[in-house]
């Protein structure tokens, strides 16, 4: 809850660690009753001044004087990578862009394993990259009765979250409550928009001339989760369906990357029943 004195207590406990704040970002909430306080922020410091440990205990306490639900602390240096596990079917464009990029350093996250229920023989780009980094790669074929869900519990189980890069199956309700953590999933089109099957095909077809693609978190309804990122192009009547395709799958890419990105930093709150907050 919103209260006096939130943001001077944070800034002066920073400056009395020595620290030096780069960036302060806040919301605050006012359409359920009473207004909800939000904040994120950013410093650099010495860690001799200020160890790992006290830090912790510091914002503790500060979220304890206001009754604050949670506090959170990342420090990149010193704590380790979130890990994820990648899903993946037939479609390589959003698998293929995350394996770059984190190959380039641009997200701060391990990648535990890639699963697909599309096989990829051993000589392929994908394969032959992920065994040269060391990731382990499991081919777990679906079918409408047998969608392996034990399986792919087990084989995430130790993971912190789970990234839908175009995984072509519908996780139940069972696996979701089983695995009990987050899961970001990619959509083609501007949710709630043109949900479930053939997205592509649905979207060329209604003569769309605006296009997008929509990060979110996975919930039992489908596609309903809440919405993490947004990204948009323009098309046109002189696009066919295979450039149509194209713009949106670069949309894809985009916009799981920025999602990831942002939940490893620590950016997202969830807030309000379906909606998030993303600091910038």
């Amino acid at each position: 809850m919103d209260q006096l004195g939130i943001v001077a207590n944070i800034s002066q406990n920073i400056a009395r660690r020595g620290a030096n704040i780069l960036n302060v970002d806040i919301y605050i909430d006012f359409d359920n009753g009473s207004p909800v306080f939000y904040s994120r922020s950013e410093f650099s410091f010495d860690p001799l001044q200020w160890p790992r440990d006290v830090m912790e205990e510091d914002f503790a306490e500060i979220a304890h004087i206001f009754k604050a639900q949670k506090s959170l602390v990342r420090v990149p240096e010193c704590d380790e990578n979130l890990k994820m596990a990648v899903l993946a079917s037939w479609q390589d464009h959003c698998l293929v862009d995350l394996l770059h990029r984190w190959q380039e350093g641009e997200l701060p996250a391990q990648i535990g394993a890639v699963i697909s229920n599309h096989s990829r023989g051993p000589n392929t780009h994908v394969v032959r990259f992920l065994e040269r980094h060391g990731i382990p790669y499991h081919y777990l074929p679906t079918t409408k009765s047998d969608k392996r869900e034990g399986e792919i519990v087990e084989l995430v189980k130790d993971t912190d979250f789970l990234v839908l890069a175009r995984y072509m199956q519908v996780l139940s309700s069972t696996f979701l409550r089983s695995y009990g953590k987050d899961i970001i999933n990619i959509h083609h089109g501007l949710l709630p928009s043109f949900k479930g099957a053939n997205p592509y095909r649905q979207a060329y077809q209604a003569g769309v001339k605006l296009i997008g693609a929509t990060s979110h978190f996975v919930t039992e309804e489908l596609d309903d989760g809440p919405i993490i990122e947004q990204m948009v192009d323009r098309v046109s009547h002189r696009d066919t369906l295979t450039t149509f395709a194209m713009k949106s799958e670069n949309l894809e890419k985009q916009c799981l990357a920025k999602a990831i990105k942002y939940y490893c930093e620590k950016r997202i709150v969830r807030y309000s029943g379906n909606k998030t907050i993303v600091f910038g």
